[in-house]
């Protein structure tokens, strides 16, 4: 008897070891090339490339769960995940809830519209309807700047939807990452009627300050961590090669 329960006990032991050795990782896999997924259902992108650079550092595994977008927060409070590595932008409001590592890029945000459409500015686009990334800090932008002008701001789920419905004539145009709206609308053939209006968005009223990986409040040293392997990976050209891989300049920016 006492051997079995040495035996349960430490199987316990092993199994409480196994999972912190696992960093669950929430991703929106619909933000290419962010976030997206391979034809065989993998998960891919620069957030995913950078997540396992991180869990390297930390010796640890990423297993990455999706998550609807306007729900990450909310399901890293719930303990669904212990981060989040999907594009989440650095803001006052975030940073209210959630902690965050050092940023790990940062790039703007832009208006996106069909090159036929006259623009001198937000008013161009009254009656106009642009679809946001609900929950997002570009639906901040549209609900703060583009709708008091009188445009019509429809919110979706997934930014992959947003561009379906461009595509069949519901939407008149998005605001959206840059780098993303390129990767995932207008380099393909559906987006070659569309284009850039207005100026690069940076606006750290909307925007903060670049993009960070999401934890729980309080958690020093996980956050001392993965700050620890940003930094680790920015020096040693780890974070170099994952970003040549998808783009021609550098995204951590200024």
């Amino acid at each position: 008897m006492v051997r079995k329960f040495w035996s349960l006990a430490l199987l316990g032991v092993c199994a409480s070891v196994a999972q912190a050795a696992d960093l669950r990782v929430a991703i929106d896999p619909t933000y290419e090339p962010f976030t997206y997924k391979t034809p065989d259902g993998q998960p891919a992108g620069f957030d995913v490339d950078i997540a396992n650079a991180v869990c390297a550092q930390l010796k640890r595994k990423c297993v990455f769960v999706e998550q609807v977008w306007d729900s990450m927060i909310p399901g890293l409070q719930a303990r669904k995940y212990d981060v989040i590595v999907s594009s989440l932008s650095i803001t006052e409001e975030r940073k209210r809830v959630i902690d965050f590592s050092d940023r790990y890029y940062k790039t703007p945000s832009i208006l996106v519209v069909k090159k036929s459409t006259p623009y001198t500015g937000p008013a161009s686009l009254k009656d106009k309807n642009i679809g946001v990334l609900k929950g997002s800090t570009q639906e901040k932008w549209a609900l703060g700047e583009l709708k008091p002008a009188g445009a019509n701001i429809v919110p979706y789920e997934a930014q992959d939807q947003v561009y379906l419905d461009i595509k069949s004539g519901r939407l008149d145009g998005t605001v959206a990452d840059k780098v993303e709206v390129h990767g995932g609308f207008l380099r393909k053939p559906e987006g070659k009627d569309y284009g850039y209006v207005g100026p690069d968005l940076y606006d750290t009223k909307y925007y903060g300050d670049g993009i960070g990986i999401g934890m729980r409040k309080g958690q020093k040293d996980l956050k001392g961590q993965i700050d620890a392997a940003i930094k680790t990976i920015r020096s040693d050209g780890s974070y170099s090669s994952i970003a040549k891989k998808y783009f021609d300049f550098d995204p951590y920016g200024n």
